[in-house]
């Protein structure tokens, strides 16, 4: 009966040792910030291509471009408006939309 008693305790007790919670001293308030240079530079309405400008106007028929922007892959970052909400959209050179 000791032993079975024993064997009780040795049990439970080892269970009890993953069952502790791990208690952290030190407040952590770091704050990591990550800026993310934007490589597209900007261009005139006049120089975003033809397809960009047809299916930024199918999508948004009353759109207003103010803004335009091309990178090295020849995407486009169209900085829009439509009424009083502002946009901005990504296009590739053939007017596909890119989702960032």
């Amino acid at each position: 009966m000791k032993k079975v008693i024993l064997s009780a305790a040795i049990v439970l007790g080892s269970l009890s040792i993953y069952a502790a919670t791990r208690t952290i001293t030190e407040p952590v308030n770091e704050v990591v910030i990550v800026q993310v240079q934007d490589s597209y530079n900007e261009v005139s309405a006049d120089a975003v291509p033809v397809a960009v400008k047809t299916a930024l106007q199918k999508a948004y028929p009353d759109v207003k471009l103010d803004k335009a922007y091309v990178n090295e892959k020849k995407e486009y970052k169209l900085e829009i408006s439509v009424g009083d909400q502002k946009a901005t959209v990504y296009a590739d050179v053939n007017g596909n939309w890119i989702k960032i």
